[in-house]
């Protein structure tokens, strides 16, 4: 594996505990602001830790970035059709950085 694959795996890892850790602690508050129920939040949020976890530690690493391109793609397409957001906002983050994550996470499964 080279270096660089592992920052990738590092970053990846990362971004995406930090983003379930909010719908695992309060996944009532979360499902309020994007229409989801708390259970649809609290799976979402156990998906993605336990995901980044297999990034992160090299434990079943292309199906986990599987599972994250997954999610990544239903992200993006929330934010397309249901809630019209666009590539890139000027007051708030558009669907680029899913976009990012998901060809990150298509990078780690194309790599393993």
């Amino acid at each position: 594996m080279s270096g660089g694959l592992f920052f990738l795996r590092l970053a990846v890892g990362v971004i995406f505990i930090y983003h379930s850790v909010p719908k695992l602690k309060d996944p009532k508050s979360m499902a309020s602001g994007i229409g989801w129920t708390p259970t649809q939040v609290l799976g979402l949020g156990m998906v993605e830790f336990i995901s980044a976890l297999g990034i992160l530690g090299g434990i079943a690493t292309k199906f986990s970035a599987l599972v994250l391109m997954v999610v990544m793609l239903g992200a993006i397409y929330h934010k397309i059709k249901k809630w019209h957001i666009p590539f890139m906002g000027t007051s708030s983050t558009g669907w680029e950085f899913d976009f990012i994550l998901f060809c990150a996470s298509l990078t780690i499964y194309l790599r393993y």
